[in-house]
């Protein structure tokens, strides 16, 4: 049977003059009798008007006019006695509140509209910048393909904002991609010389050898005279080396126990009253979800600090749990709450806005020493698991099961993790030269670097006064005082290096933002306004 919520009738904005109704909290009421109109259908409303108001009819012009101005006066001076009586503190706030319905719509495209006209002020002044792309469907199947921009001026003031969202009804492949995003920086009027550096989220349309995107944005930056960097999002190459350690053995029967609790609603009730009962630290456990970045982690933790609790519950339910009472099986369970614990320090570090791309670089290499000292410490005759505060207990709960043999394993897994981040980060280990003398330029030999920063550079180590300055004050500070004339060179270094992306966390963030408000009940929502509302909340 059809449905007249699903035929998608709107209230029109010529009603309020040809039938004197207005739109209230969705639905449509007459401002001559205050009665409501059941489905937004013309006939319906007109045939209330002409059947009950068809006096009306001699208004015309002018007149119609100001009787509508009275009727939506009166209207509002109802709605104010009914707040007095109600809420007398919230009058003023009442009071500020306009009817028309387009209002709310209207002003998010006036502040959608100044934010972009103030970006496109800005993006005069870039000397350089680069771009974060990153797609995904929408509620409606449709793609939408963020652009982000981050620039740097000549003062070294460093923008980072939303260029543009591109919405594609058809195909995403890598030379569709493209189009949006010249589109995008063609409407901005940037020049493409200027462009540094593109980052994606990796995806075979956005890195393609031959069509990706970042490819094809490449050789437009090449054909224009600039020179731009490809970057895999660093933040989604450190979430694939985490998948690395898959143990299996350990993760399917923490997870069919999660879901035998969480699962049916009778069993998880007394699960939470279980623990609920007996004071337990938590009230729950968590749900694992391999696409949230730090869901693993926190799952695990979750669950090894309640493991002897759901042990007990598990037998109240005829589903013991042999693993609980396995030390071998419990040692490599804290290990990997462990070592997940440590990936997600890291991810959260990488995480977050206006992250030069040093910094999060920094993040990365720390995490590497860290690898090696975690092997060095499992391989001794003696392990040392100070670092590792589930095994350790774990160890310390069954000294008489030898469980200290199986650090040499983990140490091998460890070395194996390390490997994989050593692979997977070629793209940032091609720029490290870049990096540490942008970074720390006074540790930087001047016969390492390029021939047309050496003489700037020997300049630089000589001054002390510099020195101390690089010392006390933050980065982007140091480089903004050097002098323009003296160090050209090293200030360009530095702002290519400003405007470099580090990630696509803004661009995850930003899909977050987009499906909570493009989600089920408002599907309807326009590409346009979707634009400006994502504009305005990044």
């Amino acid at each position: 049977r059809r449905k007249v919520d699903s035929e998608g009738h709107r209230f029109q904005d010529r009603w309020k003059v040809e039938y004197f109704f207005t739109e209230i909290q969705n639905h449509c009421v007459c401002l001559i009798c205050q009665e409501t109109v059941a489905v937004y259908k013309e006939f319906n409303v007109k045939r209330h008007y002409q059947s009950r108001h068809s006096t009306y009819d001699k208004l015309t012009g002018h007149d119609r006019s100001e009787k509508l101005k009275q009727l939506e006066a009166v209207l509002i001076e109802c709605v104010m006695k009914m707040v007095e009586n109600i809420c007398p503190e919230k009058k003023q706030e009442f009071a500020n509140i306009c009817l028309a319905r387009n209002t709310v719509a209207r002003r998010i495209e006036e502040i959608s509209s100044d934010i972009k006209r103030q970006l496109t002020s800005k993006g005069v002044d870039f000397d350089f910048f680069s771009i974060a792309c990153d797609e995904s469907t929408d509620l409606s199947d449709t793609a939408q393909l963020l652009i982000f921009m981050r620039g740097v001026d000549d003062e070294m003031n460093v923008t980072e904002e939303l260029l543009d969202l591109q919405s594609l009804t058809d195909q995403t492949r890598g030379k569709d991609l493209f189009v949006s995003v010249s589109s995008a920086i063609d409407d901005m009027k940037l020049p493409w010389n200027k462009v540094t550096g593109i980052i994606t989220d990796g995806a075979p349309a956005m890195v393609g050898e031959r069509s990706g995107l970042s490819t094809l944005i490449c050789n437009k930056v090449i054909e224009e005279g600039g020179k731009a960097i490809k970057l895999h999002c660093i933040i989604h190459q450190q979430v694939l080396c985490a998948k690395h350690l898959k143990y299996d053995h350990v993760m399917k029967p923490v997870l069919k126990t999660i879901n035998f609790i969480r699962s049916k609603a009778l069993c998880h009730r007394q699960f939470k009253q279980f623990l609920l009962d007996i004071q337990a630290e938590y009230e729950d456990v968590l749900y694992h979800n391999d696409v949230r970045w730090l869901s693993r982690g926190s799952a695990l933790q979750r669950f090894y600090s309640l493991r002897k609790e759901i042990g007990e519950f598990l037998e109240t339910k005829g589903q013991p749990m042999r693993e609980l009472s396995d030390p071998i099986w419990l040692a490599d369970l804290g290990f990997l709450v462990d070592i997940t614990k440590h990936l997600n320090v890291l991810n959260t570090s990488l995480q977050g806005k206006d992250a030069a791309v040093n910094q999060l670089y920094s993040h990365l290499k720390a995490f590497g020493t860290k690898l090696q000292l975690f092997i060095r410490q499992l391989s001794q005759t003696q392990p040392n698991t100070i670092h590792f505060s589930a095994l350790q207990e774990i160890m310390n709960s069954f000294p008489q099961d030898n469980i200290s043999a199986q650090t040499s394993r983990y140490a091998a897994d460890i070395a194996s993790l390390a490997g994989k981040f050593k692979r997977r980060f070629q793209d940032f280990a091609a720029i490290e030269k870049e990096i540490s003398l942008f970074s720390s330029p006074f540790s930087v030999d001047p016969d390492d670097a390029p021939d047309q920063l050496q003489l700037e550079l020997i300049e630089l180590h000589c001054d002390s006064e510099l020195r101390s300055r690089h010392q006390q004050l933050s980065l982007v500070n140091f480089y903004r005082q050097l002098d323009k004339s003296r160090f050209q060179e090293i200030r360009t270094l530095a702002k290519k290096m400003l405007s470099l992306f580090g990630s696509t966390y803004m661009c995850e963030k930003t899909f977050s933002a987009m499906n909570f408000n493009k989600n089920s009940v408002r599907t309807r929502l326009s590409d346009s306004h979707l634009r400006d509302i994502l504009r305005i909340k990044t």
